[in-house]
């Protein structure tokens, strides 16, 4: 064997492996999950709070919400989990997903979130009502799609929960408590369609 060839075998697994280090998936903890636990909790005079998903991404291009290692729809039902509480004996409050969407077209990536609150009374009628939206545009692409939908997640929930914060408490100050009691389980009801339909 020549010396050109020994040396060609000898770079070629470093050429391999510099290739397989471009397409290598994400370290596990690359993508840490998006929780709020850490803000103030927005406690509420209910005796339970029940979360719907009204929104279901259509899966398939433009729509590019699956390649996000946090869904805005996870993301967003933690928003839930972690800050609304339930510190009331009566009364139910509805917290519903209504927009998660991350659409792409060419090098451009929008993304848009829509949330409400509804308050309703031991007679099933409506008493309060707050809601939020955020919006954010993302335009040319690094090539890592998925480092780029995470980043965006995380920015448009953090404009999330100061806005929800800043909505629930600008309506919905009549049912706001600042007593302490013990946690109340939050109800996750996924839905299939718009209102359960």
């Amino acid at each position: 064997m020549t010396s050109l060839s020994r040396r060609a075998m000898l770079v070629l697994p470093l050429v391999l492996s510099a290739c397989g280090d471009d397409e290598a998936p994400h370290a596990p903890n690359a993508f840490p999950p998006l929780r709020y636990d850490y803000l103030p909790p927005i406690q509420l005079n209910v005796a339970s709070i029940d979360i719907q998903q009204r929104f279901i991404p259509a899966g398939v291009p433009p729509d590019v919400s699956y390649s996000d290692p946090v869904q805005p729809v996870d993301a967003l039902k933690a928003m839930a989990h972690d800050r609304l509480q339930a510190l009331g004996t009566t009364n139910k409050a509805v917290f519903a997903i209504m927009d998660a969407t991350l659409s792409r077209l060419n090098d451009t990536i929008r993304g848009s979130m829509s949330v409400s609150l509804t308050i309703y009374n031991s007679d099933n009628a409506q008493a309060g009502y707050a809601t939020a939206n955020v919006e954010r545009t993302h335009t040319g692409l690094d090539g890592d799609l998925a480092q780029t939908l995470y980043a965006m997640t995380k920015t448009m929930m953090d404009d999330m929960n100061v806005e929800f914060e800043y909505q629930a408490r600008q309506n919905l100050k009549d049912w706001l408590t600042t007593a302490t009691a013990p946690d109340v389980p939050v109800e996750d009801t996924p839905l299939d369609r718009p209102g359960g339909q």
